[in-house]
């Protein structure tokens, strides 16, 4: 796959973006990081005590409306980096006790990352890598890293595709993003842990959104009818308004505690036992990285 004819995601936009060509995602011909660093508010096996050595991709081929990283994924900050400096990176965020390289919204730059990832490898990479995105990818774009990523960590954000396109501006999240599914299990299979830590396997998250629980409930019902305890669920209270939406005015507020609560009983009545949730005050701009600064290496 390249990025002459760019049909790396389910937008299938066709941009030659070699000649300076802008698709839907805005990415060009280079990879754009706005942050990287180790990052402990991921899910306990994913950050442990020493951190996930995560990196920020900018722009963004979903870019939802409600978007917590709005910055990078929408307004497109960040910095462009060569092949060469993203696997700098990758080493150095070994070196700083990483657990593993948490690429978070790659799939725009996976031609180039897989060959930084080679080259990183080739230097002495060995820690796992986590494929952490929005879970709107194409199952051919997801074929390509087969043997490369070890933990993928999607998103599954609609089952009513009628969300999807007043939230994200697509008519089909739920049937790409169950296909993208699909194709990560094959290809990691079941979890494995060295102690409490991940080296394989699949993490779906779902975050609730105010006032769609009964969304919530389909999704997750869903995952576990097909799945089983074959994937970790990640069942997420933290939604953040960072900016006002006039047109959907309950993405404004956060979600109630009893409204969580309730999908979290609903999840424990269908069987559901390999899953994390989330307690406390995290529905609020500190858990969202500060992507001001760019670190240089």
């Amino acid at each position: 796959m390249n990025i002459d004819k760019c049909l790396l995601c389910p937008r299938l936009c066709g941009v030659n973006r070699n000649k300076g060509e802008i698709g839907f995602c805005s990415a060009k011909d280079k990879i754009k990081i706005a942050r990287f660093s180790l990052h402990f508010w991921e899910e306990p096996c994913i950050s442990g005590e020493k951190g996930s050595g995560t990196i920020f991709f900018s722009c963004c081929n979903l870019k939802c409306i409600f978007c917590q990283n709005y910055d990078i994924s929408t307004k497109n900050n960040g910095k462009e980096i060569s092949i060469e400096k993203f696997a700098e990176i990758c080493l150095k965020l070994q070196e700083m006790g990483a657990l593993n390289i948490n690429l978070v919204t790659p799939t725009m730059y996976v031609p180039l990352i897989k060959e930084g990832l080679l080259l990183a490898k080739k230097r002495g990479l060995n820690i796992p890598i986590v494929y952490n995105t929005s879970g709107y990818e194409r199952v051919e774009t997801l074929k390509e890293l087969d043997g490369l990523i070890d933990i993928y960590l999607p998103d599954f954000k609609y089952f009513d595709d009628s969300l999807g396109e007043k939230f994200s501006g697509i008519k089909n999240y739920f049937e790409v993003a169950k296909d993208a599914l699909k194709e990560m299990v094959r290809q990691v299979g079941e979890a494995k842990f060295s102690g409490d830590i991940m080296t394989k396997g699949v993490i779906v998250r779902h975050m609730i959104l105010p006032k769609h629980i009964e969304d919530s409930k389909k999704v997750i019902k869903y995952l576990y009818d097909t799945y089983k305890d074959k994937i970790y669920l990640s069942i997420m209270n933290q939604y953040t308004p960072v900016r006002k939406i006039k047109e959907y005015k309950e993405l404004n507020l956060t979600v109630d505690n009893q409204d969580y609560d309730e999908v979290i009983n609903y999840a424990c009545d269908l069987g559901v036992t390999k899953a994390f949730i989330q307690e406390g005050e995290t529905c609020k701009e500190s858990f969202i990285p500060d992507f001001s600064k760019y670190e240089e290496i």
